[in-house]
Order: C-alpha cells, then structure tokens, then sequence
C-alpha cells in the first residue's frame, strides 16, 4: 500500500487522540439515589456502546485523512501487444503489367495486400514503389486507407518512365532508413517483384542482408512470375529470416500472405504493472461509517440525566 501524498499521513494523530479521549476521560459520572441500586458496574456495557458511537467521528476523519493521502496499489500486469511495422516493396516496373488471372500482376499483388492488411490489426503498415527509382508512397502508419487507395495511383502504365526498370537493393535499402526510423517494434519488408534485380549481383546480395538483419529487418519475398526465382532473392530472404514464394496463379497470393502472417506471428510482452488510485475501500469504509453515525443518533448518546 502507498499513498500520493504520505505526509499528511501524521494529520492521523488527531482522531487517534480524540479516540483515545473518548475512552479516557472522566467526570461522565452521574450518582442518582437508586433504591436497591447495583452498584456502578451496571452502566458498563452501555458506557462501552456509547463510546463507540462517541468514537465514528473521529473514525470518519480518519477516513477522510486516508483519502485526501491518495491511497495507491499497483494494478494486475498485463501483457501488451508489439507492434510490427512491415513495409510493402512493390515493383512497378513494366512486366508488372503482364496478364495474371483476372488483371495484371500489379493488380493481383495489390488485391493481395489489401486481404493481409486485415489480418495484421493494430500493426503499423508503409507502401514503396520501385523500378529504377525508389517513391515512399505511404509513411508508416496504422491507418490502412492509406495503403488501400494507393492501387490506382501508381499502376505500372501510369509510373513514369524512370520506374521501368528493377532495382531492388536500391528498394531493399531505402525501406530499411523508413523501418529503422521507428525505434519501437519488430520490423518485416514483403518484397513483391516479377524480375531479376543486377544490383543485387556481384555478391552484394549478401552484404544487402547483412545491413537489413543488422536492423533486425526480415524480409519476405513474392515473386510473381513464371520464371525461376533469383538466387540472389533466396539469399536475402533466407539471411534475414525470412522465405521466398513462387505464386502459380493468383489464389496462391493469399495463402502466401496468409502463411506470411503465422511465420510472423504477433508478440505479446509483459507490461509492469501500472499505480492506479484504491479509493473504493475507503469510501465504503467512511459510508458505513457515516450510516453507523447517524443510526445511534436516534438513541445511542450520553445523557446525564
């Protein structure tokens, strides 16, 4: 038990002596000329009531003393959900155009995203488009409308002529200053691309993962395409913790986010426990109190007569 404001814990002297009072003080005797009396012991037990209900004021103030203290307790630890903040790498090159089911590759990706925003509630999502540039389209955040309007935007027929190409260390490394911008929580890029990247050839595949596992950054990897999946893909995915997928047809994109998700699974931590106000036993005790109070006023008093 603690209090907000423990000095005013020694105002408590003050009931305790009017208590101590109470019980103590003389020249409460009467001697009335009783016929066959008793004795004095025959007011005892009455004395010993009265008393008491002489003591509930100086008990209420007591009360009142205890709450202007600001009683404290620590509350039940709980347990807190960590944020993951993932960024989506999408490539809108000019394969991204290519026929894939219903719509184009860059649609498909896009739908994709959209059902696995749901299943990440409470997560903080980013979006970067890249070909041979790199555009931050949506900061990290946990508002997904952002990311839900984007499709429209930067389909591949729109990008500028800048984005034709696929560089993804380039994407790999600019995503990787956003996610490490957020001090607090885990970190996941889903890479989704149709191509093969020459930035990431030359071995600097590996010193790309080096720099994203160094930032505690796993990275996932979607390959949305009929060829084989790059080499260099399958090392900085397997590095940094994460995998690779190869979509046959457009129903695969959602089991693959949907396994995404129970690889990346939510983490719960501990939470210390929080001080929160406990005035509720001291407000029932200062009622009862109070009620007890003004129930013996009706007959439970000294009267010297």
């Amino acid at each position: 038990m603690s209090f907000t404001y423990p000095p005013l814990l020694f105002l408590l002297v003050a009931p305790l002596a009017l208590v101590v009072w109470t019980w103590r003080r003389e020249g409460r005797r009467l001697v009335l000329p009783f016929d066959h009396g008793t004795g004095g012991s025959a007011g005892r037990g009455w004395r010993a009531v009265i008393n008491i209900a002489e003591c509930i004021p100086a008990l209420l103030l007591g009360v009142i003393i205890l709450i202007l203290a600001g009683p404290q307790q620590l509350s039940e630890p709980k347990t807190k959900r960590v944020l993951t903040n993932i960024e989506f790498c999408v490539d809108v090159s000019g394969s991204m155009t290519a026929s894939f089911g219903d719509g184009t590759r860059y649609d498909a990706s896009m739908k994709a995203i959209d059902e696995f925003l749901d299943y990440r509630q409470g997560d903080a999502f980013g979006l970067t488009f890249f070909g041979n540039s790199v555009l931050h389209w949506v900061p990290l955040t946990s508002d997904t409308s952002a990311v839900r309007c984007a499709p429209p935007f930067m389909k591949p027929e729109n990008a500028p002529p800048w984005f034709g190409g696929t560089e993804i260390a380039k994407a790999l490394l600019a995503c990787k200053d956003v996610l490490t911008s957020r001090e607090e929580g885990d970190r996941m890029i889903v890479l989704v691309s149709d191509g093969d990247s020459f930035d990431l050839g030359g071995g600097n595949d590996s010193e790309v993962a080096k720099k994203l596992k160094g930032a505690n950054i796993v990275v996932y990897a979607i390959h949305i395409s009929e060829s084989r999946v790059p080499d260099a893909i399958v090392n900085v995915t397997s590095l940094t913790g994460g995998e690779v997928f190869h979509p046959g047809e457009p129903e695969q994109l959602k089991a693959i986010f949907e396994r995404i998700d129970a690889m990346q699974k939510t983490r719960l931590e501990k939470a210390t426990a929080e001080t929160m106000d406990d005035f509720l036993p001291y407000c029932i005790a200062g009622l009862a109190l109070l009620g007890v109070g003004i129930c013996t006023l009706f007959g439970v008093r000294y009267t010297p007569w």
